[in-house]
């Protein structure tokens, strides 16, 4: 066979992904596009903020000398040493360019640190409901994934944790804003993951592609503050609307023991993955407009039509603190089954069991407002079904 046995293993667990974008297809060509509601991709519907696509332009015009070839394969020293600066003033952190890996996305900054981690066998911690992608991240470098549940709101249980530490375990993945669920890890939890990690060589990949997208004032905790050992992957391409520029960087906390050896890793394995370096124009963007996002009101206000009118329907869900995804409980313990009830309403949503969660489903608020509201009477009338 030419295609490898992993992989086609591999595609087989992902297999729900493509079937969603085949019945997708079918429901458009049957029923029409503006009857069928797709809440399955998170891909934003807005436009960038103009301040980033003007620095793009402007940038690309100046043509400057060299400016399309190599780099040192960390990045450009310069778009480095501003990211840096601006980590240092958030964080208090002494972070310096060195501390810096500019990245394919954040992706690719887990892709490439994975990479300089793992050692055949070795284990990395993922908090269930997860980015399904993690596991396929993590296999890729021949490590083994280890699921551990979250509490009932679904916010990182100490506890469990704890008991899973085994010698292998070489990470512990988190994702705040989480990918499903919208939740923001708190300061104090945080917190206690240190007290469980003290003494450990479990380092925290801390995967924030989601930060800037925040609701209701809420505001994310600084895991490299709060947690010793943390490497954080950062991405433009949700809070900008460029998810298909893949921009992004790792950072190496300055109190992470072994860091140096691990920025020098990380360089090499950026490297041997076949990104070699980041889009160069792009990080010229970065650290001119790195700090601008796309307004968070148009998804807030999205978010809040959606969960009422879900809750008045009946549906529980935790009414998400950021991201633009909702993850609300099915009203039957089979996710499938009642995906397959939203179906016959024309709407798209992914199971929970994607997630590692069954019994859940994945709404994505990247659609038009109208959408949302047109797709209710859907949501109540396979509510109903699935509770004759």
């Amino acid at each position: 066979m030419i295609v490898a046995r992993s992989i086609t293993e591999q595609i087989g667990r992902a297999s729900w992904i493509r079937r969603m974008f085949e019945e997708g297809d079918r429901l458009r060509a049957e029923r029409g596009p503006e009857n069928v509601f797709d809440f399955t991709l998170g891909n934003p519907e807005v436009q960038p903020p103009e301040q980033v696509t003007a620095a793009l332009a402007r940038i690309a015009a100046e043509n400057r000398p060299r400016s399309h070839g190599y780099m040192p394969n960390a990045g450009y020293p310069q778009v480095r040493e501003i990211i840096a600066r601006r980590l240092a003033q958030r964080t208090g952190l002494p972070y310096d360019a060195g501390h810096i890996i500019m990245t394919v996305g954040s992706s690719g900054a887990l892709n490439t640190v994975l990479k300089a981690m793992l050692d055949p066998g070795d284990e990395v911690m993922v908090l269930v409901p997860y980015f399904p992608e993690y596991r396929f991240y993590i296999e890729n470098h021949a490590g083994r994934i280890v699921e551990v549940e979250t509490t009932e709101d679904f916010l990182p249980d100490p506890a469990r944790i704890a008991a899973a530490l085994t010698p292998r375990t070489k990470a512990l993945i988190l994702n705040s804003p989480n990918n499903p669920t919208g939740v923001v890890y708190p300061a104090r939890v945080l917190d206690e993951l240190e007290t469980v990690l003290r003494g450990t060589e479990v380092t925290v990949l801390s995967d924030e592609p989601y930060r800037a997208l925040v609701f209701d004032g809420c505001e994310v905790p600084e895991t490299a503050v709060h947690i010793t050992r943390t490497v954080t992957a950062i991405s433009w391409s949700k809070s900008q609307a460029i998810s298909g520029e893949r921009i992004g960087y790792l950072a190496i906390s300055p109190r992470l023991p072994g860091g140096d050896q691990l920025r020098e890793a990380c360089t090499f394995t950026n490297r041997i993955l076949g990104f070699i370096n980041a889009p160069a124009i792009w990080q010229w963007v970065a650290a001119e407009a790195g700090e601008c996002t796309i307004d968070v009101a148009a998804y807030q206000h999205k978010r809040d039509v959606l969960v009422d009118a879900l809750t008045r329907i009946g549906y529980e869900v935790t009414k998400p603190q950021g991201t633009f995804y909702l993850f609300p409980k099915s009203p039957i313990p089979d996710d499938l089954a009642f995906i397959r009830l939203l179906l016959q309403e024309g709407v798209m949503a992914v199971p929970g069991s994607g997630f590692g969660r069954p019994g859940y489903f994945r709404l994505s608020l990247t659609v038009p407002l109208e959408t949302v509201k047109r797709s209710i009477s859907g949501f109540e009338r396979a509510f109903k079904a699935a509770r004759p």
